[in-house]
């Protein structure tokens, strides 16, 4: 737009009804928005940017499309964009992404996210998973010093699934029968006195040495003292791994033994029921992407919309958790 069409512009705005100022506000703020995503979209991606069909680097630019700069792959001959290859990839109005992270930094629920950004409660949903899929790999790779370990049972939930495996119960229902049965999935929890966390969904029913077995060797060092409670399952754990063990025996009332106590666990454990308790029932197939979001928000590594956007994109904060 030149000088006089923008003086043309200008006069124009003035003869506005109330209702045409209001749908030129909207779109002057979505387009500030798209160019927000675009700027930090197009920053994500520089980092790691590759071909997603041969992983070439040799590549060169090839015009732009839906607002991003697209390439083109000279080994194969392939297009892409900053998206392609990304959880991101395929989905539109890029222009509310920034403001869909606020609300998951604000744990929304699906509908009233959907409401916030002006969206369907599916794309909602959708998004949701869109962007916990990456964002929730941002794990320590270690626990060092002093591990407290302990499990925490949520009830099974086929949710939204169409085929069911057991018979359909209602919302908040309770299990078949008493205690922890194969109703209960359990949820490993282990975290060290610097607060690096780690959690695993181990399966149905009951914690048993087999499923230490499967989740805990990966994730901690040989010299570690890993401490819990008085389940049968960790000095067994412990011996055919070959690494220190304490147990504080919480049944007699026996909460700490010095350094001795699985108080910062079980201190996660609360906070993490008290968070999924407004989303009313996880299904049992996002249970994992549930617990890598409630890490995100008490890590407090992603404290902004813009981070969660990089993250979603692979771009994880320069401090890394080791």
């Amino acid at each position: 737009m030149n000088a006089s069409q923008w003086q043309l512009f200008r006069k124009q705005l003035t003869q506005l009804s109330q209702r045409q100022r209001v749908i030129s506000s909207d779109l002057l703020r979505d387009g500030a928005s798209q160019d927000a995503n675009i700027t930090v979209i197009e920053q994500a991606a520089q980092a790691h940017l590759h071909c997603p069909a041969c992983h070439s680097t040799h590549f060169h630019r090839h015009g732009h499309a839906n607002q991003l700069q697209r390439y083109r792959c000279v080994p194969c001959g392939k297009t892409f964009n900053a998206l392609s290859g990304t959880p991101l990839a395929h989905l539109r109005h890029k222009e509310r992404w920034l403001a869909y992270a606020g609300c998951m930094l604000n744990s929304f629920s699906v509908r009233k996210a959907a409401e916030q950004v002006q969206v369907h409660r599916n794309t909602s949903f959708r998004w949701r998973h869109r962007f916990l899929s990456l964002a929730r790999t941002d794990r320590p790779h270690c626990l060092h010093g002093i591990a407290e370990a302990d499990e925490m049972y949520v009830l099974e939930s086929q949710k939204g699934s169409r085929h069911l495996t057991r018979p359909a119960r209602r919302r908040g229902g309770k299990a078949r029968q008493r205690g922890i049965s194969n109703d209960h999935v359990c949820v490993l929890v282990a975290r060290d006195r610097t607060g690096q966390t780690v959690d695993f969904v181990s399966g149905p029913g009951q914690l048993t040495k087999a499923k230490l077995h499967s989740c805990l060797p990966p994730v901690i060092d040989r010299d570690i003292l890993l401490v819990s409670d008085g389940h049968p399952a960790y000095p067994v754990f412990a011996r055919e791994a070959g690494i220190l063990h304490e147990a504080v025996n919480l049944r007699a009332g026996i909460r700490a033994r010095g350094a001795i106590h699985v108080q910062n666990v079980n201190a996660y454990h609360s906070r993490l029921r008290q968070w999924l308790r407004p989303f009313h029932g996880v299904a049992t197939r996002y249970l994992p992407n549930y617990l890598g979001w409630r890490w995100i928000l008490d890590a407090r590594r992603i404290l902004s919309p813009e981070s969660l956007l990089r993250a979603t994109l692979g771009m994880f904060p320069h401090l890394s958790v080791t």
